[in-house]
């Protein structure tokens, strides 16, 4: 969902933080275990699993219309090919393993039998009858391992696959360094080297002459900052470059009352979870903070104040050469350096080309990127229009009417709405208070496959809106709030991996908006700034002291071009929405231009797709395989 919005007036009581409500956004539910004498899940599971394993070794994939229902998904991020798929019924499944030039490249999956959670349950319906079981998995393909997650279905007196989702999860002979594997941080005996373990550490962050980062990434944001810990973990060189003057300064300088929506248990970090005192809603500057001490913890190399100047890829020696220029100790220095592969993050402001922008005569005009705060401003009649009704818009609207002026929100095509309640209870009960491990949970939410998650979404909507928040939105609707239900119907999470915004997540401004203390100016377009204030489509004028313009960011692959040119730009893909498939277009995966990557997302998204990425970077970096291979 998205990374921003205040969340001063939520509130759970502990005993309610893990119990699953009446409100079904949570798509993969924890399921219920069965009696004994219902099913066998072990067994149910094992034959299934027999039975694919046996296909997938013998490339008779004439079997798999008995192992997949017509109506089924095998979702998959690197084990059948290097690029992610979400598979529709089993002739599409047949049609990719037949296509793989060196046949299956999974060599066999296995049940995870590690914990009580993922070994094989039943899930049972109202009736006490068995209608699903769930398996997690161990994966093993030619080239590392892997897990998942399986879901079967009765039909017709046989098991067969509603969905399957396989993921790699490692590569072989390039293990993270975690765990059993962990550094050992010193070398006993003689020592050869004065060098301790801070003068190591600064060489390593200097790229000296010589020295050189395998993979440069733009942006110190949660985008950047997860990429940079999975490269490190499996030893690849990475540098993070941001035009900060501090590493969680995106953070810190946005406006003033910013804190996450999403719940902590949704937001860790990938190595480094937060401590069990960590507040429920991240304020900004708390994260920020926490943004720094990642660095330093995880020994991330970055770069502060720091920007690229020029840029050149070389698709002969499959290496950029990319000029930077970084103010250090009060000093501008340029440093070239050669990369063989670059990141980046999302785009820059959308200031949109309205006519008469410089001419406006107020107090301010600017971009919700820049903004901070409203100045009390009680008694003294100050107006403020905002440009713009997602969560910025929103959030700042708010803050305008607390500090005593007449604000007008202007909202040009439509909302999606939900109130903050409803979308913590969407996330119960996969993170929450005592739910299960993080990597369980993410394997469950994100093993769904998009058009499921969809189908699912359309259903959860309508009862969201027809019920849950219906005299929230039909109060928003009466003062001319214009609201929609997300693509199709299927709500905030589609409508974020397909747009990347258009939604509000409700803490208080709706209400405000309901009671006529912030006025909506709906369905008209800008003709032009005034001195005073904003003319529109219809003539009307609007006076305003203060402007803001939450009109959200470029588009990616906009940001591309303005970075890096038109070269590269015109062979990257489109950014977000859906392939045809159904996976997320260019984001932690190929591009279309080989040595590029867009990594972007919530936190969430950034700690569980920051893997995938970082093992295609891997296995380009050891030959493992190459750009163009499937």
């Amino acid at each position: 969902m998205g990374d921003i919005t205040p969340q001063t007036q939520v509130e759970l009581p502990s005993s309610e933080r893990c119990e699953p409500g009446s409100f079904p956004l949570a798509i993969a539910e924890v399921p219920n275990i069965s009696p004994a004498d219902a099913v066998d899940a072990h067994t149910v599971a094992s034959k299934w699993i027999s039975s694919i394993n046996k296909t997938l070794n013998t490339s008779d994939f004439g079997e798999i219309s008995n192992l997949f229902l017509t109506e089924s998904y095998w979702r998959d991020q690197l084990c059948l090919s290097w690029d992610f798929h979400t598979l529709h019924g089993p002739e599409k499944i047949a049609s990719i393993l037949k296509e793989s030039k060196n046949g299956s490249r999974i060599k066999w999956l296995d049940l995870d039998l590690s914990s009580a959670l993922r070994s094989p349950t039943a899930k049972l319906n109202d009736e006490g009858k068995v209608v699903e079981v769930q398996a997690f998995l161990t994966v093993v393909t030619d080239v590392g391992s892997g897990a998942g997650i399986v879901k079967l279905v009765p039909h017709q007196g046989t098991w067969k696959a509603f969905t399957l989702f396989t993921f790699l999860k490692g590569l072989k002979d390039h293990e993270e360094s975690v765990g059993k594997k962990r550094p050992v941080g010193v070398e006993h005996g003689e020592h050869t080297s004065q060098k301790n373990w801070l003068d190591r550490r600064v060489d390593e962050g200097a790229f000296g002459e010589g020295d050189e980062p395998t993979v440069l990434i733009l942006g110190a944001g949660q985008a950047g900052l997860t990429i940079a810990a999975r490269l490190k973990m499996l030893g690849v060189k990475s540098l993070i470059i941001d035009r900060e003057l501090n590493i969680g300064d995106n953070w810190r300088t946005r406006y003033h009352q910013l804190v996450l929506h999403d719940p902590v248990w949704f937001d860790h970090l990938p190595y480094l979870p937060f401590p069990e005192t960590w507040p429920i809603f991240t304020p900004k500057d708390k994260l920020g903070d926490w943004f720094e001490s990642y660095v330093k913890l995880l020994e991330l190399n970055a770069w502060t104040q720091t920007s690229i100047k020029v840029s050149s890829w070389d698709d002969t020696t499959a290496s950029w050469t990319i000029e930077v220029e970084r103010m250090e100790n009060g000093k501008t220095t340029t440093q070239t350096l050669h990369p063989k592969a670059t990141t980046g993050a999302s785009g820059e402001a959308n200031i949109p080309d309205i006519k008469g922008l410089s001419t406006f005569k107020g107090d301010r005009i600017v971009h919700s990127s820049k903004y901070t705060a409203a100045k009390p401003s009680h008694g003294k009649n100050k107006r403020a229009i905002i440009v713009g009704c997602c969560n910025s818009g929103h959030d700042i609207a708010q803050n305008y009417h607390e500090n005593g002026y007449a604000v007008t929100m202007v909202q040009r095509s439509s909302t999606y709405v939900i109130s903050a309640e409803m979308n913590v209870a969407g996330l119960i009960p996969l993170y929450c208070e005592g739910s299960p491990p993080t990597e369980d949970s993410d394997i469950m939410n994100f093993g769904v496959p998009n058009p499921v998650v969809k189908k699912a979404g359309i259903d959860a909507t309508k009862i969201q809106q027809e019920e849950l928040d219906r005299g929230l939105l039909q109060g928003l609707e009466k003062a001319g709030f214009k609201l929609d239900r997300g693509p199709d119907g299927a709500g905030l999470w589609i409508k974020y991996l397909q747009k990347g915004g258009g939604y509000y997540i409700d803490v208080g401004c709706s209400q405000l908006i309901i009671d006529g203390k912030i006025k909506v100016k709906q369905g008209q377009e800008i003709a032009e700034i005034l001195p005073n204030g904003i003319k529109f489509a219809d003539d009307e004028i609007l006076e305003a002291d203060e402007i803001v313009l939450a009109t959200g960011y470029l588009n990616m692959r906009t940001q591309c071009r303005r970075i890096f040119g038109n070269e590269v730009a015109d062979r990257v893909q489109d950014v977000w929405g859906f392939d045809e498939e159904g996976e997320t277009r260019a984001l932690w995966r190929k591009s279309g231009h080989p040595g590029f990557w867009f990594m972007a997302g919530n936190l969430a998204l950034c700690r569980f797709y920051s893997r995938p990425l970082a093992l295609q970077i891997k296995g380009l970096v050891e030959g493992i395989y190459k750009y163009d291979d499937l």
